[in-house]
């Protein structure tokens, strides 16, 4: 009965027959296929095209449209880092335990990619209520529901696909190249969305976004290869979660957990900073959005996309310890020179220098939080990584950083608005913050890869 919801939202016989598992399923041959692999790169960069206007843009909007308070953003980034993370949770549990013709991860990327676009389609819709007060809580509730079928559908469910098809020694390769889709996507919206927004407004821009992730979605997703899976899952649903808290669990995946705190002591110290990136850029440094984009473009060409697939060969050979460590020590430093920089070569330069160091962080702590996945519990650690990557992270972070632009910004008048401009102290508290995730990461047994 678990799993019963998919059943009638997969019930007519067109969309049934895109789910069924073909016979070469059913083999010990890799399911990392061609199709496979074209299909999760699609996946994750209409993905990542979402999440980054989700993560940026519905929070920029929120400040031109809304209003100019940093703290509507802060909560707004709070409120759905715990609607995701309680998502990935129970939704990846859910598909840890799912036996249906279709699969198990299957169902939730489909349906969670068509509510996910068509959503972030209707997002601005929130600035035509009023007064202010109601337009920021209708966005709030139409990003928190758009979370949920996102993160079950990506840190749920693909995610876990991913650990099924992928192993220890290849990891880091394919994980190397969904960052290069993450990084592509960070282009396309920080790079290209000033251009598309001054030529046809932000409406037509989340309608654009919001229909590429649900046609992706409805066409990549049913082209995922799986295992049927034929025997009864062990225990009770909420028992297989609660047992992970017990100690005798604990300490058996002890790596995993304190690499988690690790992640979360990096992610806050990031996002004191990152849901304030363009605003900064816009009100602070006055760079017009055009040029903000223009700087977050070339970083994200050299620093993300650039280096990416490199750093998964290198998480592969070198070993993912000694490229998370390195990544954290470079990282300080890059955010601290982008702090003092004003001039756009000089911003070019610091984010590039904070920005390859983050995607080294993210390929090899995403890699290695896979490698310690206990194989019958991938979707249920999928989702205790966005419950320490996220839940954990963007909400201390983005209320810090609120209140840090609160008290420490210059005042601002938009729109006849009060509110503030967030300042470079952001990235230099944010510099020190990463530097503490060294610690538990110092503890944690190193595996060689064959």
């Amino acid at each position: 009965m678990e799993a019963s919801f998919t059943i009638y939202l997969i019930h007519y016989p067109v969309l049934r027959s895109l789910f069924l598992t073909t016979p070469d399923q059913h083999s010990n041959q890799s399911l990392l296929t061609r199709s496979v692999w074209v299909s999760l790169l699609l996946l994750g960069l209409a993905g990542q095209l979402a999440w980054a206007v989700e993560n940026q843009y519905f929070n920029t909007f929120m400040y031109d449209k809304i209003t100019p308070d940093p703290q509507a953003v802060s909560w707004m980034v709070a409120i759905t880092a715990v609607v995701s993370t309680v998502a990935t949770i129970t939704m990846g549990t859910l598909s840890d335990r799912t036996r249906a013709r279709w699969g198990k991860r299957r169902p939730y990327i489909f349906i969670g990619y068509l509510v996910w676009g068509l959503l972030t389609a209707a997002f601005p819709l929130a600035a035509k209520f009023q007064p202010i007060a109601v337009g920021v809580f209708i966005a709030i509730l139409f990003d928190s529901i758009l979370s949920f079928f996102a993160a079950s559908a990506s840190d749920g469910a693909l995610s876990a696909y991913i650990t099924d098809v992928t192993t220890e020694s290849n990891r880091g390769r394919v994980v190397g190249a969904l960052e290069i889709m993450k990084w592509v996507a960070f282009l396309v919206i920080y790079g290209g969305a000033g251009m598309i927004i001054q030529a046809v407004g932000y409406y037509w821009f989340f309608y654009i976004i919001g229909g590429i992730a649900t046609v992706i979605g409805l066409i990549c997703a049913p082209m995922l290869k799986e295992r049927i899976e034929t025997e009864k899952p062990e225990g009770r649903y909420w028992q297989k979660i609660a047992d992970t808290f017990q100690l005798s669990s604990l300490r058996q995946n002890k790596d995993f957990f304190k690499l988690m705190i690790s992640l979360t002591l990096f992610m806050v110290g990031i996002n004191v900073f990152f849901p304030y990136l363009m605003i900064y850029l816009q009100h602070y440094v006055k760079l017009s959005i055009m040029n903000s984009s223009l700087v977050v473009g070339i970083c994200i060409l050299v620093g993300g996309i650039g280096a990416a697939y490199p750093i998964g060969l290198l998480v592969d050979r070198w070993g993912r310890k000694p490229v998370a460590l390195l990544s954290v020590v470079l990282e300080a430093i890059g955010l601290t020179v982008f702090s003092i920089s004003q001039t756009v070569p000089m911003l070019i330069l610091g984010g590039i220098l904070w920005l390859a160091p983050f995607a080294a962080w993210t390929i090899a702590t995403s890699t290695w939080a896979r490698d310690l996945f206990p194989e019958e519990k991938r979707g249920q650690f999928a989702g205790y990584y966005v419950l320490f990557n996220v839940a954990f992270t963007m909400i201390p972070g983005p209320l810090l950083g609120g209140w840090l632009a609160s008290t420490f910004g210059n005042p601002i008048m938009l729109d006849g608005k009060a509110g503030f401009v967030p300042p470079p102290l952001l990235f230099q508290v944010a510099g020190l913050m990463v530097l503490l995730a060294i610690i538990p990461v110092l503890t944690i047994r190193s595996k060689k890869i064959e």
